[in-house]
């Protein structure tokens, strides 16, 4: 398994792969990054680099592909794809979810799905009338970028100059192209884990959580909703998955959805683990990874049994290097709690270091004894 992308997630990945016999290579543009310190092998490089994808390939030959972050060269892959190689979960879905103009585009124009109102922009004074169109408050996403990177709220014409500005400075990958979404009131939100795998497509209970500025803080499994608006989320993710895969695409993705009542409406899709499904890691017999890795290599997905779990995201907020946490041991005296520690080298602004994970007898139980666990964690400069 080559990974492109070797972030938390990706480390998770290549545990689960690495425990089913596989070898794993990870890849990533910075050195010592979570996955590369358990991989068999690492790269560094750019994952926007195509002409590098495509020498480490042939390199590696390996037998499957996996993208495990946004940001990378898909028309390379496109490429490699047409040339024999497998893609996990295909090159178009890669292609398609890295870029929120094409899964949006395909969403709510050709499958027809509920959606927010939404205008595309290039420019300031195109933002400018996306947002009259859509209404305020809006929200303003570059169309590639992930964990809430350039995205910003604007409540009034006056907002629009700064987010502008915002999503060209902070985007991951430089399109000079905005999406403007107008509000949807909801009553929450929620991320369906969707599994296409050799024996069809499985669903994980819903995951409730909170993002702030688009970047994940908390999840808990399962989040309570009605059987009719549960129906409407999983008619909608498998719409959109089976149209991602195709005849043979094969993996999880992380189904966003905005929910009021029995009204469901799509938000995103992310073809790979997804950061509020690291709650499963506790929450369920088998993790989002340990599905991934599954679906990957063909093998079956029997039923997904599930309990009350939490997890919480603990936070660095200063540039450093060498980060050391502390408190570790007294957020672990709790029982049914866990830390992981992602192990990232170094810290730029602010940046998700590691999670907390807690289960019990109800979500709320959960929910309290995460946050409790990971305010004791405090993330600082080692010597």
């Amino acid at each position: 398994i080559l990974l492109l992308g070797s972030g938390e997630l990706g480390k998770e990945v290549a545990i689960e792969a690495m425990r089913l016999g596989c070898e794993v290579v990870a890849c990533d543009r910075y050195e010592n990054a979570p996955a590369m310190q358990i991989a068999h092998r690492s790269h560094v490089f750019s994952m926007l680099d195509g002409e590098k994808i495509r020498e480490i390939v042939k390199k590696e030959r390996p037998t499957f592909i996996v993208p495990e972050i946004e940001a990378i060269a898909t028309p390379t892959l496109v490429e490699l794809e047409k040339e024999g190689w497998t893609v996990i979960p295909t090159a178009r879905a890669v292609r398609l979810t890295m870029d929120r103009e094409g899964i949006r585009r395909l969403a709510a124009e050709k499958l027809q799905l509920p959606t927010s109102l939404y205008r595309f922009a290039s420019s300031q004074k195109e933002l400018e009338e996306g947002a009259r169109a859509v209404g305020f408050p809006c929200v303003i996403k570059p169309t590639m970028s992930s964990s809430g990177h350039g995205q910003s709220v604007a409540r009034k014409p006056a907002d629009l100059k700064k987010a502008w500005h915002f999503a060209m400075t902070d985007m991951r990958a430089k399109t000079g192209r905005v999406i403007v979404e107008g509000f949807i009131d909801f009553d929450y939100e929620i991320t369906l884990l969707t599994v296409r795998h050799k024996g069809g497509t499985s669903f994980c209970v819903p995951v409730g959580h909170i993002q702030i500025d688009g970047d994940y803080r908390e999840s808990w499994q399962p989040h309570a909703m009605s059987k009719t608006a549960l129906k409407k989320a999983q008619f909608i993710a498998k719409k959109v998955v089976n149209e991602l895969c195709g005849k043979n695409g094969r993996g999880i993705f992380g189904v966003e959805l905005f929910v009021k009542g029995n009204k469901v409406w799509f938000s995103e899709v992310s073809p790979r683990p997804h950061d509020t499904g690291m709650v499963t890691m506790v929450s369920q017999t088998m993790s989002e990874m340990e599905l991934h890795v599954r679906a990957i290599l063909g093998l079956p997905i029997p039923s997904i049994p599930s309990r009350p779990g939490a997890s919480v995201a603990v936070l660095a907020w200063e540039n450093m290097k060498n980060p050391t946490y502390t408190g570790v041991d007294t957020a672990l005296k709790t029982p049914g709690t866990w830390v992981r520690i992602f192990g990232k080298p170094d810290v730029k602004g602010h940046r998700r270091m590691a999670v907390v994970l807690a289960v019990a007898d109800t979500v709320e139980e959960a929910r309290k004894k995460a946050k409790s666990a990971a305010s004791k964690i405090r993330v600082v400069e080692g010597s």
